[in-house]
């Protein structure tokens, strides 16, 4: 079975964010005007990068990366070779684009879990925030890399959900504190 990694910077009270940045509430870009950079805090990004075999993306995260991380082959150079899945009941073939590599349209959670029982290394999940809310209350998630920057933000799109469900515990496999008072805390789910 492969392992699935949802990778995401999140604030302390669960806010999730694009680096650089969302629009729709005030406090967007907390992730490049938050905290000082430390570029040891990133370390983990080329690390997942090396990892991953397989990218995983919603919709949403799939139509903002793909007309961007083609072109940037320095920073996402193994993930733009990897083969990537979207999870999108709306997405056609003819929408995806054509400088990304193989795409594979999966249609919900039962082709997540499907691709999860074949065979490859890990699948690791960029953005993708409802895609990762859906994923965890279906137990498919195994892992989490989370980058937690030391804010509270109030408003902004939710790491996890306030789904009514059984209770998941979660074993701190790897964690460190930059100068900056960013955490990382690297998190396998407990099966």
């Amino acid at each position: 079975m492969r392992t699935l990694i949802a990778t995401a910077f999140v604030s302390l009270d669960g806010v999730v964010e694009a680096p650089g940045g969302e629009p729709g509430y005030r406090n967007s870009g907390w992730t490049v005007h938050g905290v000082e950079f430390d570029p040891d805090a990133y370390r983990i990004k080329g690390e997942e990068q090396d990892e991953a075999t397989a990218l995983l993306l919603g919709r949403v995260s799939y139509q903002a990366f793909s007309p961007v991380w083609p072109g940037m082959d320095d920073e996402f150079g193994s993930y733009n070779a990897m083969p990537k899945m979207v999870v999108s009941t709306t997405l056609r073939p003819e929408d995806l684009v054509q400088n990304w590599g193989a795409t594979t349209i999966l249609r919900g959670i039962d082709d997540v879990a499907a691709a999860k029982q074949g065979d490859g290394g890990p699948i690791i999940i960029h953005g993708s925030a409802t895609l990762v809310r859906s994923l965890t209350d279906a137990g498919l998630i195994d892992r989490f890399h989370l980058l937690v920057f030391p804010l509270l933000l109030g408003a902004g799109t939710r790491l996890f959900g306030a789904t009514d469900k059984d209770m998941q515990r979660l074993d701190l496999i790897d964690g460190e504190r930059y100068a900056n008072g960013v955490q990382k805390l690297v998190y396998t789910v407990r099966r």
